[in-house]
This record gives structure tokens, sequence and C-alpha cells, in this order.
């Protein structure tokens, strides 16, 4: 073989390898190999006509010379005992098998997460951590989301439903006239909660025009923009704090309040003297009421609220160590009226202070001293004819230390964090159901309500957003100083802190309660965690 034609073949293997170079993957493994082959053989073949042209040791020496300049110019490097290398070609090999035509339940894959990313974008899914995991809550929101898109409700991710839900414009949650499904039961029943529909048989899960008129309203009286749609403003608002119901409200008198009144006073929420008028005294009142009664803690007097007042399962109020609100005010307040407790105490915490001087007043007064302030008690201490302290009886100056400073400890709550991690730890596995607050069924915020319910804190049952500022517990900004017990919030989301970088919480992406690790999707979404012990 002359040099000239040496230097022809050996740019031809050159050009193979570029255009290797240029082939996806699959083909990049198979034609290296054959092309490495090819390269090798001519790198032989270029070494033996060289001996036959000179002698052996000149030849030798020269062969090996244009060999190596060569193979360099081919980008090949020589065999090892490992096999053939090709550096050059940046050859990966597959660790997964390319997405299925078909996404549905039961399916697990990494494109998966970009779906449940951009559900919850596009407010079809409550924000979580995105898994690779196609579960059931999963289906329920593609099933939403192809129902407000026009498609078959099948819940499966195909090549109609893809491309539009990856679309840049692509349509945002909003149940509207003539939608049909759980979500709108959801919205309908808290329309009802808030009287904005008059009746529970408006309950239907068709978004009828009783419905739209009850956004409408809702939206009026909240100054939203009215479009009678339910979308992502109207929907958070909901559920928030600053929501204005369409029923009794403060200001408001009638019978009704008076009735409910009555009720709540002999339960031990209300403090001061039925009127008949829904001051701030039943508005707190109402709040305590719904707080221990596991309802939506919004102070208005709807219709399930009303019934569970009336009922034979409503819960009678029992302030305890470590509760804090304005009716722990309120009981300081009489006690240091009665004389039992000094004023420089009446923080609003019900901490052991608060607690022995409650038991005095109750020992006084014949009443049982457990120590904590129900019915009776306050019964008692809004009459004109108490006993005050004997002289034995000594007012501390020093004031109550609360939860905000962090410096109430385990003492003011029954258990532990490692107690609260155990509990926690019990419900790794059940279902995540939307609004579920246990005892075998949760959503995230429901989830940490449990929890601290039953560890003994009088926590009201909050959203993840409430908890942005519950204003009790020890505030956490950096996310770095995370202990094991904090409730950790991120956006749209809350969990409890595990330990060792460890998170349990209860799952919309996985539909289920788990405990995993705190990957960098929490730090990226923190807000601020909280301490409770």
């Amino acid at each position: 073989m002359s040099k000239k034609k040496d230097n022809e073949f050996l740019r031809g293997v050159k050009d193979r390898v570029e255009t290797i170079q240029d082939m996806d993957k699959h083909k990049k493994i198979m034609a290296g190999g054959v092309i490495g082959v090819v390269a090798i053989a001519a790198i032989i073949a270029v070494s033996l006509s060289g001996k036959s042209a000179r002698n052996i040791a000149s030849s030798t020496s020269a062969s090996d010379s244009t060999t190596e300049t060569q193979v360099a110019a081919a980008k090949v490097m020589p065999m090892e005992k490992a096999g053939n290398e090709f550096p050059s070609l940046d050859i990966t090999v597959e660790t997964e098998e390319p997405r299925p035509e078909l996404l549905e339940e039961g399916v697990q894959h990494s494109y998966i997460a970009r779906v449940q990313s951009r559900l919850m974008e596009l407010g079809f899914m409550d924000n979580d951590e995105p898994t690779n995991y196609f579960g059931e809550v999963t289906k329920a929101a593609v099933m939403i989301f192809q129902r407000q898109n026009g498609l078959a409700q099948d819940g499966i991710i195909g090549p109609s439903t893809l491309p539009l839900l990856m679309d840049a414009n692509a349509k945002h949650y909003a149940a509207k006239l003539g939608d049909v499904g759980e979500d709108v039961k959801r919205i309908q029943n808290r329309l009802y909660e808030l009287g904005y529909l008059a009746s529970a048989d408006m309950i239907t899960g068709t978004y009828d025009e009783r419905t739209q008129e009850a956004a409408l309203k809702l939206q009026q009286i909240n100054q939203l923009s009215e479009d009678g749609k339910v979308g992502s403003e109207t929907m958070n608002l909901l559920y928030s704090d600053e929501i204005k119901a369409n029923t009794l409200s403060l200001g408001e008198h009638s019978e009704v309040v008076q009735a409910i009144q009555n009720r709540l006073f002999q339960l031990g929420y209300l403090t001061s003297s039925p009127d008949g008028t829904y001051g701030n005294d039943t508005e707190l009142a109402v709040r305590t009421f719904q707080s221990k009664n596991d309802l939506v803690v919004d102070g208005y007097l709807g219709p399930s609220t009303r019934a569970v007042i009336l009922s034979k399962e409503a819960k009678a109020n029992g302030l305890v160590l470590g509760d804090q609100n304005e009716q722990v005010s309120r009981l300081q307040a009489l006690l240091a009226k009665a004389g039992y407790l000094n004023e420089a105490n009446a923080t609003g915490y019900f901490g052991e202070i608060t607690e022995s001087a409650l038991k005095r007043f109750q020992s006084n007064n014949g009443l049982e001293a457990d120590g904590r302030a129900g019915a009776q008690t306050f019964a008692k201490l809004n009459t004109d004819g108490i006993k005050g302290p004997s002289r034995d009886d000594k007012k501390t100056g020093k004031p109550e230390k609360n939860g905000k400073n962090g410096k109430s400890g385990g003492g003011s709550y029954s258990g532990s964090v490692g107690n609260m991690i155990s509990i926690a730890s019990s419900k790794i596995g059940s279902p995540y159901v939307w609004g579920a607050k246990g005892s075998n069924s949760f959503d995230c915020s429901g989830f940490v309500y449990w929890v601290l319910k039953q560890m003994g804190v009088g926590q009201s049952y909050i959203t993840s957003s409430g908890w942005r500022n519950p204003g009790r517990y020890t505030r956490i900004s950096s996310f770095s100083d995370i202990q094991a017990g904090d409730i950790v919030v991120v956006s749209g989301h809350v969990g409890i802190a595990a330990g060792g970088g460890e998170i349990i919480d209860a799952s919309s992406s996985r539909g289920r309660v788990k405990r995993s690790g705190m990957s960098s999707w929490w730090r990226n979404n923190f807000i601020v965690a909280w301490r409770i012990f």
C-alpha cells in the first residue's frame, strides 16, 4: 500500500469517526465498535507495508512513528486491556427506558416529576416535592386538567394531553359553569359553610347556576375580580383567615345569635354574658370552639359550625397548660381581678404560673383543682361571690415565658421531640386525601395538625399558608438551623423535620404520608420553620 493510499485510507477512517459523533447515543455505541475494529486493522496494515520496503530495524522505527501520528489524527486510542476507548465520541449509556407513550396510574419514570411539577404550577395539584411515581392523586389532577381542556377524562397523559399540559400558555385551574367533579363538591361545601349557598342540598358536585351566583357574590363581597369562576385567587381566599363570609358575623343581633351564645357559654367558650349581639367575645368563642372541634377556624357561624355547637358531640372548652390565645388572656385577667394572679403574668400564654393560680382559685371556690379552665371555672370567675386568695397565697411578679421566645420548653407540653417523631412515623403509608385531618388519611396541614393534637399542643387547624406566621413558636429563619421536631414550611406545603436531614409529610405527589430526605426542593422553596419544643 503506497503512502498516499495509506493517508487516504486513514482520512476515511477519521471521516467515519466524525460521522459517528453526530449520531444519536444508541447508534454511536453500535457504530463505534465497528469503526474501532476497522481503524486498528488500518494501523496494522500501514505498519506491515512499511516493513517490506526497508530493513527490519529502520522500518520498525518509522512505522511506529507514522502509526502514532496517524492514530492521533484519527482520535483513536490504542487498544488497552479494557478494550478500545473512544473519548472523543462522548458516549454515555442510558440508565432508564425511554418515556412511555402513555403515562398512567402505576407508571414510574423520571418524566412524571415534570408532569407533577407542571400540574402544581397550574393549580391542579397541591404543591409538593415532585416524584417519579404516577399515583391516584396525580391521576385525579390530570382528569381535572383534561376536563378543563375538553379532553376525555381518563386520567392518562398521552399524545393529546401532554402537549397542552406542557404548553407555555396552558390554562390554569378554574372551576366554572358546567364542570362536574369532586373538586366542585369541595368548593360548594365551602361556599355553604360561608353562607353563600343557602342549603346543603345545593352541594351536588355540579357547577350549576346557583354555584356560579354564590361565587360571584363571594367575589363581590371580598373585592375580587367578578367572573363567577373559582380560580387560584378565589380558591386561596376560600381557606384564608381574610375571607369575608355571607352569614352571621360581627355586629349582628338576633335570637339565633342569642341561642348560640347560650350554648357557647354552657360549653365554656364564651366568657361574657350572652346578649344576642355577635361581638368580639362571641367571635373569639366561635374561633376557639372551631379549633377544638376540628372545624376550619374562620370565626363565622356557618351551618356546620352551628350544627356542631348545638350537637351532643360538641367538645367543651378547657384551657390547659401550653395554650396561647385571647381566651387565655381573658382567663388571666379574671384571675388577676380575683387576686390570684399578678397582672404582669397576663401574657396570653397558659404557663405554669397561670396553672398554679388557677388551681388555687378552684380549690378555694369549691371546684375540682385540675388546673383546666372549663365551663364551670369561667362561670365561677364571672360571679360576684367568689372567694379571694388566703394570706398564704403568694402572687408571683415574674412574667411567664411564652412560646414565642422558645423558653417554654417541653414542660409546657406533654411528650418530647422523640415522641412527636414516633407519632408522626406511626402514620407513614397512610393515604393522602385533600382536606383530611386524620386519623387514617391526611393532607399536609391536616397531618401536622393531627400530630400536634396527639402531643397535647393546643394548635388550631391552619392551612400551609397559615403556617407562615402562626405567632406562638420559636421562628427558625435559616434552613440549615432546622432540627428534629420543627415544623418546616415551604411554598404551599408543610411537614415535620425528623432529624438527620429527613422530613415526614403527607405528600400529594406520592399519595401518602412518607419519610424521606429533605432534598434541594425543600431548600429552594423554604419559607420558615417553627420550633415547638
